[in-house]
């Protein structure tokens, strides 16, 4: 009798549903059509919740972006209102039972995330634009919650590493093929680059920047000898996949942020410690510093622009005299500097650089491509960016967070003694390295479509460092 009860109902619901959505449809309102897909994301999330995070890993490269839906405000979908939507659940949850790991809180990383976060917040509440500095903070608050404090707490099952990476890795597959076919039909011309990855990617940009991020990651799992033969074909065509793609993107500052990768690859082979690579850095920074008029003017003898030809587009890198590109980055981190020196400490406020550089640019900075709105893009820098909008703490405190997880990641490969233990951890690490080399020149942290790796890097090297670097046969068990 129970059981003809339960049927009836669900035949009951199911006609209420199809007699709902028939009059829905009929007066063009399509979207109570999601309601089971809703209905579905919502049962993973209180059932399922790691599962739930690893199909939004796989849904984002094939997320769609919608600018301007609210003052300014981007949405992707249907990506960042899932993720939200796991937020949510974490925090209900941890108001009943604390399901993060006390090892996790204490980590360095995470100490300097929350700083940060801190910080965001308090400039959020001194912004010029309140609205859109808390949409900011939120944004990244999904972002970190998804990815990084449950994301750690995923990899504690070491193979959900892999997991994570193939399944971003597959479905990107699929834009970059439909990337090539378009670009192919329009002879691969460098100028319609900059965009033919839309409506998945905004520009060429953030895809050539992921590009490169995962390239580390399939060079491993071609390479890998665990594997069997049709794994390490099967990886070695995505390989193949994404190099034509990355020299087709036409985008500079990801071929560079590769021939980083490759130098700090030869510096770990090498086992120098990151603190003599840090000091060395910042001893360039400083001679650059005190040689910069002389830096300028030698680059200012550069005026090869880019172009569709290899070696003539590599050379565009340093053309700062007639380069569009070069020009209107440089525009927009002189405007940058110049709202920090307005307001050094709090800043203009989180996510208000686009909304306020305007006013600050100089007639000479400008070129063909800069707008007198101010309304195409940020400050195209990770560093410079939060200088301006969050003050001297709000670049300080991200620079930070990459310089502890590069730290945590060189000690990982200096110190873990299990073999795919360690080749993960190394291209990870080269993964992380390629994006913090392009966040010198753009920044898409503000993007499902950078932050979910980003992120899902940093609680790879984190769960590595908590849960796995002393385990000398997990990795090995996982596999088998």
């Amino acid at each position: 009798m129970l059981e003809q009860k339960n049927i009836k109902w669900v035949y009951a619901l199911s006609i209420a549903f199809i007699l709902i959505n028939a009059v829905c449809t009929f007066f063009e309102f399509y979207y109570f059509n999601l309601v089971p897909a809703a209905i579905l994301v919502l049962l993973l999330g209180l059932f399922s919740l790691d599962k739930l995070i690893l199909f939004v890993v796989f849904l984002t490269p094939l997320a769609i972006n919608m600018q301007n839906i609210d003052g300014g405000f981007g949405l992707s979908l249907p990506t960042e209102p899932i993720i939200f939507g796991i937020m949510m659940i974490f925090l209900f949850k941890q108001m009943h039972t604390n399901t993060i790991d006390a090892k996790l809180l204490k980590h360095p990383v995470t100490i300097a995330i929350i700083i940060n976060l801190v910080w965001i917040f308090i400039t959020s509440i001194t912004s010029d634009l309140p609205v859109v500095s808390f949409k900011f903070l939120i944004a990244r608050l999904w972002f970190i919650v998804t990815f990084y404090l449950l994301g750690t707490q995923l990899f504690k099952k070491f193979n959900n590493i892999k997991i994570f990476t193939w399944l971003y890795i597959l479905s990107f597959s699929i834009i970059i093929v439909y990337t090539l076919y378009s670009h192919a039909q329009v002879n691969f011309d460098e100028q319609i680059a900059n965009y033919i990855m839309s409506p998945f990617y905004n520009d060429h940009t953030v895809y050539g920047a992921m590009l490169a991020m995962f390239l580390p990651v399939l060079i491993f799992y071609t390479m890998n000898k665990k594997y069997s033969g049709s794994i390490k074909f099967a990886a070695f065509l995505f390989l193949i996949l994404f190099v034509v793609a990355l020299v087709f993107s036409y985008t500079r500052a990801a071929w560079l942020s590769l021939v980083v990768a490759l130098v700090a690859y030869i510096l770990l082979l090498l086992k120098i410690r990151f603190r003599t690579i840090l000091i060395g850095f910042l001893a360039v920074c400083a001679v650059a510093l005190v040689y910069q008029t002389e830096i300028i003017m030698k680059l200012e003898k550069n005026r090869q622009d880019a172009s569709q030809d290899f070696d003539k587009h590599i050379e565009s890198i340093s053309n700062i005299s007639t380069d569009a590109s070069n020009l209107e980055r440089l525009n927009r981190w002189n405007a940058a500097f110049r709202m920090f020196a307005e307001r050094p400490i709090f800043g203009w406020g989180p996510g208000t650089y686009s909304f306020e550089y305007a006013p600050f640019q100089h007639a000479h900075e400008k070129t063909i491509i800069s707008t007198n709105m101010g309304d195409k893009g940020n400050a195209h820098s990770e560093y410079i960016g939060p200088l301006c909008e969050s003050g001297v703490l709000g670049a300080l405190t991200f620079i930070i967070i990459v310089i502890i997880v590069l730290s945590t990641g060189f000690r990982l490969y200096y110190s873990v003694t299990e073999n795919e233990t360690k080749k993960v951890v190394l291209v990870i690490l080269l993964g992380f390295i390629t994006y913090v080399v392009h966040g010198g020149l753009n920044n898409f942290l503000d993007t499902d479509k950078a932050s979910v790796p980003f992120w899902g890097f940093v609680a790879a090297l984190v769960a590595i460092d908590l849960y796995h670097k002393n385990k000398v046969d997990e990795a090995v068990e996982v596999e088998n």
